[in-house]
């Protein structure tokens, strides 16, 4: 890479490792499974950044913005789905703690 990629590279690099680790950090701590969810929401958007920084600085911007539609149509189709689940969770045994719906079965 040459020093103005390593410039522009760089604070973008940080942003999106601290992204990273704080997404990484609401799907392991909590109990809550919408903070689960927001958390792996951010750990996907951490990642969509990446490619595209990446994909900026090696010049290969088309391809980047191909890989970044694609990503975040399904991304929005996992998390609504996720979403489903936990509402159903949610209606089932009113509440969304994971500790209080290790129980369930089938």
């Amino acid at each position: 890479m040459t020093s103005v990629a390593m410039q522009i590279f760089w604070p973008f690099g940080l942003f999106i490792t601290m992204l990273f680790i704080i997404g990484i950090y609401c799907v392991l701590v909590t109990y809550n499974l919408v903070r689960a969810l927001i958390g792996i929401e951010l750990l996907i958007k951490a990642v969509t950044l990446l490619i595209i920084v990446v994909g900026y600085v090696s010049g290969h911007k088309a391809l980047t913005q191909s890989l970044v539609i694609t990503m975040i149509v399904i991304e929005a189709v996992v998390i609504t789905i996720a979403v489903g689940v936990v509402l159903g969770i949610h209606k089932h045994k009113r509440s969304l703690d994971t500790r209080m719906i290790r129980e369930l079965k089938g």
